[in-house]
C-alpha cells in the first residue's frame, strides 16, 4: 500500500512540475514572425505593466537582453522598489519555443521553471514592443526610450483589450 502512495505522490509531483513549467501563449494571441532577435536585444524601458509580486511597487524598470551561449538570451531586469528605497534586480535566461523566427520564448529566473514571453507587436524599427505572458495575467508595454508615442501606445492598449486584456490594471512606470 506504501508504494501506491509514494507512485501517487511522485505522479502528482511531475504533473505539478509540469504544469509550473509550462509555457503557453494567451488564445487568439500570435506571436511575432518573421522576428529577428539581434533586433531585439538591448535596452528596453518599461512603459506599463500587469502589476505582480515580482514587480510590485518598482518604478525604474528596465530589461537588458543579450546573446548567451548556445542561442540562449540572457536576461537581467532592474528596478526601483520605492517602498523599500532600493533597487531591485533579477538575471535569467530565455530560450525560444520554437524556432528564433517566431517571437515566442520561455523566460526562466527560478531554475527549471519556465514562462512564456510572446512579442505580439512590435514596430518596423524595433523601438516599441508589446509582451503577452502565458495568460492574460501578464502584460508589457516597452519602448527603447523612457516614454512612448501616443498613437501606438494606443494601437498597443487597443490589440490587448481585443485579447481580452483589463489594460484598465495597467501599472504606468514611472522614469525619473
Amino acid at each position: 500500500m506504501n508504494k501506491l502512495y509514494i507512485a501517487l505522490a511522485l505522479g502528482a509531483g511531475v504533473i505539478a512540475l509540469s504544469s509550473a513549467c509550462r509555457v503557453t501563449i494567451p488564445e487568439a494571441a500570435k506571436a511575432v514572425k518573421p522576428f529577428d532577435v539581434d533586433r531585439y536585444l538591448g535596452k528596453w524601458y518599461e512603459i506599463a505593466r500587469l502589476d505582480f509580486k515580482f514587480e510590485k511597487d518598482l518604478n525604474n524598470v528596465t530589461a537588458n537582453y543579450s546573446k548567451g551561449e548556445e542561442g540562449v538570451i540572457k536576461v537581467l531586469n532592474r528596478g526601483y522598489n520605492v517602498v523599500k528605497k532600493e533597487w531591485k534586480q533579477s538575471s535569467g535566461k530565455a530560450k525560444f519555443v520554437r524556432n528564433p523566427e517566431e517571437a515566442r520564448l520561455k523566460v526562466s529566473f527560478f531554475g527549471p521553471f519556465y514562462a512564456g514571453y510572446n512579442v505580439i507587436a512590435i514596430d518596423q524599427a524595433y523601438q516599441y514592443a508589446l509582451v503577452a505572458g502565458n495568460d492574460l495575467d501578464y502584460l508589457w508595454i516597452l519602448s527603447r526610450e523612457k516614454s512612448i508615442p501616443e498613437d501606438i501606445k494606443n494601437n498597443y492598449l487597443q490589440k490587448a483589450k481585443d485579447l481580452g486584456y483589463q489594460t484598465q490594471e495597467l501599472v504606468w512606470t514611472k522614469h525619473d
